[in-house]
């Protein structure tokens, strides 16, 4: 039977109205809601639902973070993961030393499959996947809205700028899920009690034996600047003459 790796990624709940410190070095989270990241929500469900059809055997979530990265990865244990497992560093990593992660933990866990959010909505790098695939030395099924398993083949539907695309890919491989994959389950009180009991490991990012190179470097975070307010126009004739003013037409 197979097993299933879900990433689980730490982000600012996408409810909260982000806000930059002041000395513009990032994003403030002091006092933040922080919550799993609402793609890997959706790739959580999707590895669920293949093992309810008894196409796998156990899922395991994944994290990278802090030890504050234990209650996301609760969360998934309470939507129904088997297992967690935290590769606890100090600071945020970049999509690579991620990805050099996820690969040295699949092989780790001998994982059949990976399936990720198709991106973080802190970063929006769509990344990682793509990196693991590459890294792995496995095909990849990015933007996924519909994942069939037959044997060791998966057909999978993914959205393309053209419309959706259908492709085959030989398992082991990384999928990416998007929004349209699935509808992520309610997670109920019972399920959260349970889930205390469920084992959760942390591993030293320094056991992993994987290089820390920096590739990617924040050196400045600003906010969006403020929009100018829209004028309401009586008719088209109105509308082109604002337009010409603007130089826009």
């Amino acid at each position: 039977m197979r097993k299933i790796l879900v990433g689980i990624k730490r982000v600012v709940d996408y409810n909260v109205r982000v806000r930059v410190k002041p000395d513009g070095s990032g994003v403030a989270l002091e006092g933040v809601k922080m919550s799993v990241n609402p793609f890997d929500e959706i790739a959580l469900e999707e590895a669920l639902r293949i093992k309810e059809r008894g196409e796998a055997s156990e899922v395991v979530a994944v994290s990278i973070g802090t030890e504050d990265a234990q209650q996301q990865l609760r969360t998934a244990l309470a939507m129904g993961a088997d297992r967690a497992i935290l590769v606890k560093v100090s600071e945020a990593v970049d999509p690579l030393v991620a990805s050099r992660v996820l690969v040295a933990i699949a092989q780790q866990e001998n994982a059949d499959l990976v399936i990720l959010g198709k991106q973080a909505i802190d970063d929006d790098a769509a990344q990682t996947a793509p990196m693991v695939a590459a890294l792995w030395g496995r095909p990849q099924a990015t933007f996924a809205s519909k994942i069939t398993l037959e044997g060791s083949v998966a057909t999978v539907i993914r959205e393309v700028d053209a419309g959706l695309e259908t492709i085959a890919v030989d398992l082991p491989a990384v999928f990416s899920a998007d929004l349209r994959l699935n509808e992520p389950r309610y997670v109920k009180l019972p399920d959260i009690m349970k889930a205390k009991k469920k084992p959760l490991d942390i591993i030293e990012f320094s056991a992993l034996g994987i290089a820390a190179d920096v590739g990617l470097k924040t050196v400045f975070v600003e906010p969006p600047k403020p929009r100018s307010k829209g004028i309401v126009v009586k008719d088209v004739a109105e509308l082109v003459d604002a337009l010409q003013k603007k130089g826009l037409i």
